[in-house]
């Protein structure tokens, strides 16, 4: 296609499905162990197998896309790992809920077969994705595709499991844990979530002493859990119940007697009556209470949060269901002492929804201390730098206060845990293959624990399963560590302090050297995307809309380091026509290119030099912000540079010498080459398409033989002059002919007209050698010295320099005076009367803020505008 075909506007769509299919085609995204440079690595954080694309994957991957390109560029040994994670209680729920709507019941299924219709399902609709992100034009090693149920990855969290198991950091114990009724499973602590202002009520009921000799009352939130109390709690320091610690009561409604105890840690005086009632197998603070006091921990729920046969009469009701049967049932015993309001935190599970139900429970835990001293020391000395580095401090706060783990999960989807229970002995076999025999007294009768592990162990081992871990494999060696995790602040807890102490553990070492923690993207108005508000944004029809160049423009824009970006629905428009504004320069450029002959020698212009080292200054400010994550600025420093400098000063100054023909023609057009390939590299890394196209057009001399442009060396300052003088010269011109712009549009006059300057000063000469600049730029037609202000003139102060415009011949003089008087007494009376509304109290205290801040805006204006006039004005005296 010859320049004169080019298109006027990009053809994004053609250009996403013409080079990505041949950049993967052509093994581009794949390197090898044995690859010359240094290894730099980057493990995607893996998004659910039940997910798509989000705004959320989609600035995650573009920045990380954005680091991969640049470093690839820079010559280094370049990995990106993809792959999906199991998601073990989502997927569950997802499958549940497609087979029970065609009436079949998972349970009833059986656990063989249901797996068998999850793997059916991933098989189906696993990869959505992952196919989505090829639209979004990222460059991971598909070759090297993960999933966290991959036999190799299955493998590695076996080990995983058997080492901290023999090392002592694995146990099964009874605790009090958070129990989801809906997916009937339990949860971490960091997969529940609270609501902190739940409007609930605090109830007051009496239990009467066992020695009839009175009552005692506490206040709970709970009714229904005083099915499980097993003794009531007084600070020993208050003077009303201290007679009463030791002695007992009658539970109302079940055979037993309950003592009362002192205990100053749980109870507050000064909260309810003083006196709460103790529940230890249902409430994290009644827990530690039965743990002190050696009480009875009786379980009252089943797996559904049904009331069980510790409930007495209540067994088989739902807890909510007993709440108000209970409550009913003491007011009729005459226990009732009231009720208020009260606003409570409440958690929730963050799959289900349902509230979580504290209960006792026989489950799987890592012991953390001993593992979160190591991973906190990686932080501490540096080994592992967060960006920004105020999310330490999150970090730190919970690797302090961090405790056990809970990892079982009771799913059958996931890694199930390699843990057998021998029916003669009743002790534990855990082993990495399946045993025949009972480790301990070598039964043969093996019952495998029926529970999976939690999502998070699996994807703790990420950065080094993806591997071959256990197996010490080439690209474990070359890889492992990796450089950086690019990641949202929301999974610091759940995934990044989990990988680093499974790294540091397993391998010695961190798994990356960087951690750079990004914002949540918000709308415009910087509320939090979701379905119930209507602003979510599909990336996919954004990019269908925009092109993808300019949607990971946007996104690259909207990233500024330490706070959470807002998309602004205008800017994609704004990168669209910056994208297209790329794409007209080099249209312009390719038919002024088609007589470019590689070897002809000529000597560049100052302007031809000038492009030249702002290209190199340009190209060290974008390294600087790439190599420090700062993705906003490269994106606004690739902006200035292009639309600011290149099209709107380059372009228009190397006009002239493209028309001379001959060697002006020659070392313009050897310039506009280079600099273009400088562009084409430049902005790689967020467009990569558009970055394609240009390479691919530009002349073979030019690119050095470089198949395409991602394999092109990313533009280093070194690679371009440097001259001081040179731009000191241009800045200056550059100054004139915006100052002899901006007077035209002062005085209204039209851009076209041509003006006559007379100069005086010390860079008169510096002016007249740039006539043919200024001429084009300008319209300026002669530049005469002179050592006074002619009359009826304007003047343009520049550095070193006093430009003088006369005006007799471009204005009526008189006409023009008289106007611009009517014009000032205008713009005085407008200053006035704003100035007097604003002055008064009743409408600037009384109007809506809109409308008052609407009036500063137009004073404002009236302000500037009166300036311009009596700018004008002044030349005309």
């Amino acid at each position: 296609m010859s320049a004169s075909e080019l298109p006027r506007t990009f053809d994004a769509a053609a250009a996403e499905q013409r080079y990505y299919a041949w950049w993967e085609e052509s093994g581009f995204f794949t390197p090898s162990p044995d690859d010359p440079g240094e290894p730099y690595c980057i493990v995607i954080p893996p998004p659910n197998v039940t997910g798509s694309l989000h705004m959320g994957h989609a600035m995650d991957n573009t920045l990380q896309d954005i680091l991969i390109r640049y470093k690839r560029m820079d010559g280094f040994n370049t990995v990106w790992i993809p792959g999906t994670d199991h998601a073990g209680i989502a997927t569950e729920m997802m499958v549940t809920r497609k087979l029970k709507a065609q009436g079949v019941e998972r349970l009833a299924l059986g656990r063989e077969a249901f797996l068998e219709k999850v793997w059916e399902w991933k098989a189906e609709y696993g990869n959505t994705i992952t196919t989505q992100l090829r639209r979004l034009g990222v460059s991971c090693d598909w070759s090297r595709e993960r999933f966290t149920m991959d036999e190799g990855l299955s493998r590695a969290v076996r080990q995983v499991f058997v080492n901290l198991y023999e090392q002592g950091l694995i146990y099964k114990g009874e605790r009090l844990i958070n129990w989801d009724p809906a997916g009937r499973t339990v949860l971490s602590d960091l997969e529940v979530e609270y609501d902190e202002a739940h409007q609930s009520e605090l109830w007051s009921f009496a239990y009467p002493l066992s020695d009839g000799s009175g009552e005692i009352v506490v206040a709970t939130t709970r009714p229904e859990t005083m099915l499980g109390d097993t003794a009531i709690a007084v600070n020993p320091a208050d003077e009303r119940y201290q007679h009463l610690i030791g002695k007992t009561v009658r539970h109302p409604i079940l055979d037993r007697e309950i003592p009362i105890i002192g205990d100053s840690i749980l109870v507050d005086m000064a909260f309810g009556t003083g006196a709460v009632k103790v529940t230890p197998a249902h409430d994290p603070n009644d827990y530690e209470v039965g743990l002190r006091h050696d009480l009875p921990f009786i379980t009252l729920f089943d797996e559904t949060a049904t009331v069980n046969a510790a409930g007495g009469p209540y067994a088989g009701q739902d807890r909510f269901e007993a709440r108000e049967n209970i409550k009913s049932r003491l007011a009729e015993l005459g226990l009732d002492r009231g009720t208020e309001a009260h606003t409570m935190r409440i958690g929730r599970s963050q799959r289900t929804g349902a509230i979580v139900e504290p209960m006792i429970s026989k489950q799987w835990f890592v012991r953390m201390k001993p593992l979160a001293g190591p991973a906190l020391a990686a932080v501490e000395n540096g080994s592992t730098n967060f960006v920004p580095k105020q999310w330490e401090n999150t970090y730190f706060t919970w690797m302090r206060n961090i405790r056990d783990w809970c990892i079982s999960r009771q799913l059958w989807w996931g890694h199930r845990i390699p843990a057998w229970e021998c029916a003669d002995c009743g002790e534990q076999t855990v082993a990495i293959q399946d045993p025949t025999a009972c480790a301990h007294c070598e039964g043969v009768k093996l019952i495998q624990d029926p529970d999976a592990l939690d999502t998070w162990f699996s994807s703790a081992l990420w950065p080094f399963s993806v591997f071959g871990w256990p197996d010490k494999t080439p690209e474990l060696d070359t890889w492992y560590p990796g450089a950086v995790l690019v990641t949202g602040f929301d999974i610091i807890f759940f995934w990044v302090a989990r990988m680093i102490f499974s790294g540091v553990h397993h391998m010695g070492a961190p798994p990356f050297k960087d951690v750079c923690i990004h914002g949540l993207l918000r709308d415009e108005h910087g509320q939090k995307m979701s379905k119930t508000k209507g602003n979510v944004i599909d990336p996919l029809e954004a990019i269908d809309e925009h092109g993808c160049d300019a949607f990971r423009f946007t996104l690259a824009q909207a990233t500024v380091q330490g706070r959470d970006p807002h998309w602004n629905p205008r800017l994609p428009d704004a990168s669209a026509r910056f994208v297209n504004k790329i794409w007209q320069a080099f249209r312009f450029a390719s038919l002024n290119l088609e007589d470019y002959d590689a070897a002809a020698v000529a000597e560049p212009s100052v302007y031809d030099r000038w492009i030249l080292v702002r290209t190199g200054a340009a190209a060290a400010r974008v390294r600087d912000a790439l190599d420090t994550y700062r993705f906003n600025d490269a994106a606004t420093e690739i902006h200035a540079f292009i639309w600011g400098e290149f099209c709107d000063w380059y372009l228009e100054l190397s006009k002239p010498a493209m028309k001379a023909g001959g060697p002006a023609r020659a070392a313009a057009q050897q310039t506009l080459v280079t600099v273009l390939a400088a562009i084409a590299r430049l902005i790689h890394p967020v467009m990569p398409f558009l970055s394609e196209e240009l390479w691919q057009r530009l002349p073979d001399a030019v690119k050095s033989g470089v198949e395409t442009v991602m394999l092109a060396p990313y533009p280093h300052a070194d690679d371009f002059p440097q001259d001081d003088a040179i731009l000191s010269e241009v800045a200056f011109v550059q100054q004139a002919i915006v100052g002899l712009r901006k007077l035209k549009n002062d005085m209204e006059l039209s851009p076209r007209v041509e003006l006559a300057l007379q100069v005086r000063g010390e860079r008169t000469d510096t002016l007249a050698a740039h006539l043919g600049g200024l001429s084009h730029m300008a319209r300026v037609v002669s530049i005469t010295p002179s050592d006074e202000r002619p009359l009826a003139s304007a003047t343009v102060p520049v550095p070193g320099a006093e430009i003088f415009v006369p005006l007799a011949g471009l204005v009526d003089l008189d006409a023009e005076r008289s106007r611009l008087d009517a014009e000032l007494q205008k713009v005085d009376k407008d200053i006035r009367d704003l100035t007097k509304r604003l002055g008064n109290p009743g409408f600037v205290d009384r109007a809506p803020p809109d409308v008052v801040q609407r009036f500063r805006d137009k004073l404002v204006a009236a302000q500037a505008r009166r300036e311009q006039l009596a700018a004008a004005r002044e030349a005309l005296s």
